[in-house]
């Protein structure tokens, strides 16, 4: 007789790709560090790589010591491509209008794209920060794609109702609503409450 299986850790797959905006999944792998229930899965393209240097000054080996788990973006037999393994879903942050493409058209050119369609496939959470201006209306058609198969699309768009001093507590604000996507807590952002009576 066999014993029976322990549940699976909390796992969430993070993707960068190459558009702008690589400090989001820096600041949301900071946060998922410090959350020992999460274990998180990093994937990162070529052209993310690019950006990570450019826009932060990491290098790639500083980025994935903040991972629990990293694969090769051409590693389309790692774990995260079948839909046995149990994950909570899966963010790209950031998502380029190519991998946005991809995962619409259900292409699994690499593991990020592969890994999307499986989430997508197991009615897992897929989050897709996207990062493009303006948008055209291949890029449009492509949201809404995405949108009917059950992914979310989430422009890092930054808010002003609560007077952000930085463009780090910008970030937060991003990082925090994706995270509620996934019911983690955080304190990165206040709950909002309503308008205050003058």
């Amino acid at each position: 007789m066999t014993s029976p299986k322990s549940p699976p850790p909390a796992r969430l797959i993070v993707a960068i790709t190459g558009a702008t905006g690589v400090v989001y999944a820096v600041r949301l792998l900071e946060v998922l560090r410090a959350t020992t229930e999460i274990e998180t899965h990093l994937v990162i393209s070529e052209a993310g790589l690019m950006s990570l240097n450019q826009e932060v000054g990491m290098k790639k080996k500083q980025l994935e010591a903040m991972a629990d788990v990293v694969y090769n973006v051409r590693d389309i037999g790692a774990a995260i491509a079948s839909g046995s393994f149990q994950t909570m879903g899966m963010i790209i942050a950031p998502c380029s209008m190519k991998t946005l493409a991809s995962v619409a058209l259900g292409l699994s050119e690499n593991l990020i794209s592969r890994a999307a369609d499986v989430t997508l496939k197991e009615r897992r959470r897929l989050v897709l920060m996207v990062r493009e201006t303006p948008f055209n209306l291949a890029h449009l058609r492509n949201m809404t794609s995405v949108t009917e198969m059950g992914g979310i699309i989430f422009p890092p768009l930054p808010s002003f109702y609560q007077h952000p001093a930085s463009i780090a507590e910008m970030v937060d604000h991003s990082v925090g609503r994706v995270l509620d996507l996934f019911a983690i807590p955080h304190q990165l952002t206040p709950e909002w409450l309503g308008l205050k009576a003058s």
